[in-house]
């Protein structure tokens, strides 16, 4: 037998048998904050069951294997028939199956529905993100299928459903279903008004055959599928079933599989349309007004993805900060690693406020919150998503070598943390969006300033922050060229005026004064020094 040459000491137990939701203190008090006092046994133990479940070594281990063993496509049997599946890990079925009974797609019939399930999402992306999308576009569904109520009568139970069947076969005969969606095209893009896939009418009234196809195809391994095409109408929204009702498989042909940066454990595919059987949703030429509602959520769920991905990776340095010593103590004691610690801190609870605030709108329903998110979804989505792949790789230097090494789990979260400013709308789509909110609807801005003026006079930061961007919007000569700084700006006061209001003193005095008060640099760990930075780190700590 070989002599041992050392001893292994200092080296960080796995952050993992722990309660992920209980042991995030930003997202507990907001999901207590906006949920009804009749509703919080309830929800905090459902929630705190999904967090043991996320922080379990098992279910950990499941979300590696998901990643390590991508999705393959198979296009023919062994016989050489057309049959167009993809084939998944075990782990990635166990996942989503647990996702699904967790309530991850029922969000729209629930009391606090999308609060809960909002919490739930944000906790279940720190397992792996990418069974998150399947999940998304299912709950996102429901509002697009509600402007046809034969087809939400029909497909709303099972989109709803808690059961995860995983069979291809006619959704009738299934306790529950996904969808996915196909908007895009290769000559288009973000442009869906230059698609090309054509729908012509059938027999049957709301039956088309569709001819085109799709450049991305979110979760091609789904019930159905939302989509775009032009009928003679215009651009039109339609149902594509994958198996019709006689049993037979609809003319669904994937080409291939995208490789992809992250994100790899789900698989997006290209798809071909030749005869394919739809159902049209909505009224013709209206496709962009009937899935508007179902982009709203998608694009809250990509804010929602990425502060999760962000709480895990500031829980995982901060975690190897407290065990690692190096230097004469602790990292997490050293004030230069405290003060990354902090920054990083503010960050991920800035957007989990803002997240888990504009969820709660969703639940409300009333016109003031409806013209709040008209705005904010947006400016959330812009700028938290653009946050996320800054905090992920700080949080990987934390760790040193051993973060960027494959087994601490940190890469995984550097590959994923640019996905959600791309898909859904990249960033110019997003600003451009927070434009015509502002141009077009002046209901969005006074319900924007009424929900950050609450917090005038609290923190003489925020209200600078205020009056400048008041003045900034006074001006529109050039606007288009500024809209990122103005989504930006939106999002920050937003963000400011939650954390003056909810958050601890010393978050908030570290966010306005490094945010909007101009006191910080362009770098993580530039916090002024003589804040309150050892609260700030103790309150993101995750406590196993």
């Amino acid at each position: 037998m070989a002599g041992s040459t050392h001893s292994v000491n200092n080296q960080v137990p796995p952050l993992v048998g722990y309660d992920v939701f209980s042991a995030d203190r930003a997202l507990t008090a907001a999901v207590e904050r906006h949920l009804d006092p009749g509703l919080r046994d309830e929800v905090l133990g459902e929630l705190s069951a999904l967090g043991r479940t996320s922080g379990s070594a098992q279910v950990q281990e499941w979300g590696a294997q998901a990643n390590e063993n991508p999705p393959r496509l198979r296009t023919h049997d062994r016989y050489g028939h057309r049959i167009d599946e993809v084939e998944f890990h075990p782990s990635w079925h166990r996942l989503l199956g647990k996702g699904v009974s967790a309530g991850l797609t029922a969000a729209w019939d629930r009391p606090a529905g999308h609060l809960r399930r909002a919490a739930a999402f944000l906790v279940w992306t720190q397992v792996e993100a990418g069974n998150g999308c399947p999940l998304s576009m299912t709950h996102a569904a429901v509002p697009a299928l509600r402007t046809d109520p034969d087809l939400a009568a029909e497909w709303e139970p099972r989109l709803t459903s808690m059961v995860y069947d995983r069979e291809l076969r006619p959704a009738h005969l299934k306790a529950g279903a996904l969808f996915g969606m196909g908007m895009t095209e290769k000559q288009g893009g973000s442009d869906v008004r230059a698609n090309t896939t054509s729908a012509r009418p059938l027999a049957q009234d709301g039956t088309y055959e569709l001819t085109g196809h799709k450049w991305f195809c979110s979760a091609p391994m789904s019930d159905g599928f939302l989509v775009l095409a032009q009928a003679p109408g215009g651009l039109t929204c339609f149902l594509v079933p994958r198996v019709l009702a006689d049993g037979t498989r609809n003319v669904f042909l994937l080409q291939r599989l995208k490789d992809k940066l992250g994100n790899r454990s789900n698989a997006s595919a290209e798809v071909e349309f030749d005869g394919t059987w739809a159902r049209r949703v909505g009224e013709e030429g209206r496709g962009v007004r009937t899935i508007i509602e179902m982009v709203a959520a998608t694009r809250l769920d990509c804010v929602l993805g990425s502060a999760g991905l962000m709480r895990q990776a500031v829980a995982q340095a901060v975690h190897h900060c407290t065990y690692r010593e190096a230097f004469g103590g602790k990292l997490v004691d050293k004030p230069l690693m405290r003060n990354v610690l902090a920054d990083l801190a503010i960050e991920s609870e800035a957007a989990t406020t803002l997240a888990l605030r504009l969820a709660a709108a969703c639940d409300d329903g009333g016109e003031q919150e409806r013209a709040l998110l008209r705005i904010a979804v947006p400016a959330a989505k812009y700028w938290v998503t653009k946050r996320c792949p800054p905090v992920a790789v700080e949080a990987a230097e934390c760790l040193g070598g051993n973060g960027y090494v494959e087994e601490s789990g940190l890469p995984r979260l550097v590959r994923e943390s640019p996905l959600n400013s791309i898909w859904e709308g990249a960033g110019n789509v997003q600003a451009l969006d927070v434009l015509r909110a502002l141009q077009r609807e002046p209901g969005a801005f006074d319900a924007y300033l009424r929900e950050v003026g609450q917090a005038r006079g609290a923190d003489h930061r925020l209200d600078g922050a205020i009056k400048n961007l008041l003045t900034e919007l006074a001006d529109l000569e050039g606007v288009e060229g500024r809209a990122r700084r103005l989504a930006e700006r939106l999002a920050l006061v937003l963000q400011g005026s939650l954390l003056v209001r909810f958050a601890p003193p010393e978050v908030a005095d570290a966010f306005c004064a490094a945010r909007l008060g101009g006191d910080g640099g362009a770098a993580f760990g530039t916090l002024p020094h003589s804040l309150d930075l050892a609260s700030v780190v103790e309150r993101a700590r995750p406590v196993t």
